[in-house]
């Protein structure tokens, strides 16, 4: 990812758009194959700091690149830039790296998530808590943890596949966009230029290509970023000493403080959400670059080269981070038990309610009634089970047999294994799709 992003990858790819340029002059006879070839073989000759030379003396990027370029290619070079513009090379070449970068993130993504599916299987009996606003809810297990991160990661790659098809295009119309520098050829010229670099064209576009493409692929990189992140929270907060159900991998060497010996800090995870602030950030960024002047300006100009490569780089180390994490997870079964037993079996009021229901207690009815008990059981210190077979009312409506059967946790996981399942198959789907 960093190669692609390095100043001679990004005029190697230029390069590349001025010589598919010449491809389609070529096809309509104004340039010759041969003088294709020589410039194509000079792309390996661009010298860096003589275009940073040429453009601290023309104040012009694409210029100083397109002059260099004709230097070193002679006459074979006089039709090079003919009847273009800067931003058909820049916003052209950014789609040829786009592409690149796209497909290392997807390959990585479908990794983390093949990973998550096999834990979703591997765990998918092991029961633990479920918790809401912080609070201990009701039993889930941690193969249903794992689905739900599989099911929203498979939406991100989805949504990097849709994007795809409206980003990954060439823009090759000239000024303003309406391709008068090749007079009545421009429309051959833009299908020629596809062709050769293997990208439809955009329908129609302004001088540059419409930023709402960009600003599109900078927002599902910041929504993957942030699912990584809430990946990455809900570790942070599993692996405190007083939790320890999930934990990142083995510390033994890795110093937690430089003054509290005993630490062992959840800094991958830490890293994770951290990175996540500054790709968020980049978002707003990129929407501002939609309204731009009539058909251009250049404000876009300074934000992109920040924004569209430090977005893909801090993606890229994200999902290597989270794949390091997922690899060295430790599970903590026995304090997933213990965390379970913690309320004495209040998170099974629910269940109780609705076998009271069942049972033809009015709902509102069951509903208070559960509440009372569950209240008394916390004030005396008793299970939800000691205090539902003390409840006379209660032991007459279902009988002691159901009452310990609903205060199972074990007995009470829904269609989980369902569930599972289908979130596993929709991520298979999209995988072999993808």
């Amino acid at each position: 990812m960093r190669e692609l992003f390095q100043r001679a990858t990004i005029l190697k790819r230029m390069a590349t758009v001025e010589v598919a340029l010449l491809y389609a002059l070529s096809k309509i006879g104004l340039v010759r194959e041969e003088d294709i070839l020589v410039v194509q073989k000079n792309i390996d000759k661009i010298n860096i700091s003589r275009v940073e030379e040429l453009e601290k003396k023309l104040g012009h990027d694409v210029m100083a690149l397109t002059v260099h370029l004709a230097e070193l290619s002679g006459e074979s070079g006089k039709f090079i830039h003919f009847g273009a513009t800067s931003y058909d090379i820049v916003d052209t070449a950014n789609i040829l790296i786009f592409r690149d970068a796209i497909n290392i993130i997807k390959k990585k993504l479908k990794n983390i998530i093949i990973i998550l599916m096999e834990y979703a299987k591997k765990y998918q009996e092991l029961v633990m808590i479920g918790r809401t606003h912080g609070q201990h809810a009701l039993p889930i297990t941690l193969g249903f943890k794992f689905a739900n991160y599989v099911y929203e990661f498979t939406r991100s790659l989805e949504r990097l596949n849709d994007t795809s098809k409206r980003l990954l295009k060439i823009k090759m119309a000239g000024a303003v966009g309406t391709m008068a520098g090749w007079k009545d050829k421009g429309l051959e010229i833009e299908k020629y230029v596809s062709e050769y670099l293997g990208l439809p064209p955009h329908e129609i576009s302004t001088q540059i290509a419409p930023r709402d493409g960009y600003a599109e692929l900078v927002s599902d990189l910041a929504i993957l970023a942030s699912q990584l992140d809430r990946f990455a929270l809900e570790i942070r907060e599993l692996m405190r000493p007083e939790i320890l159900e999930l934990a990142e991998g083995s510390a033994e060497s890795r110093v937690g403080s430089s003054t509290m010996p005993h630490k062992e800090n959840p800094v991958t995870a830490e890293k994770i959400s951290g990175l996540a602030k500054v790709l968020r950030g980049f978002v707003i960024s990129e929407l501002e670059n939609i309204p731009l002047w009539h058909e251009r300006d250049l404000t876009n100009s300074s934000s992109e080269r920040i924004i569209l490569s430090h977005s893909f780089l801090i993606i890229d180390e994200m999902l290597e981070s989270m794949e390091a994490l997922l690899r060295n997870l430790r599970v903590y079964p026995e304090n997933m038990r213990k965390n379970l037993e913690l309320t004495k079996g209040l998170i099974m009021a629910e269940s109780l309610m609705i076998n009271l229901t069942l049972a033809n207690v009015p709902r509102h009815i069951a509903h208070e009634l559960v509440m009372k008990v569950s209240r008394e059981a916390e004030r005396e210190g008793k299970s939800l089970l000691e205090a539902a077979l003390d409840n006379e009312e209660i032991v007459k409506i279902l009988g002691k047999e159901k009452i310990i059967e609903a205060l199972n946790p074990y007995n009470y996981l829904g269609e989980y294994k369902e569930l599972i399942s289908r979130a596993l198959s929709y991520a298979k789907n999209v995988i072999e799709q993808t």
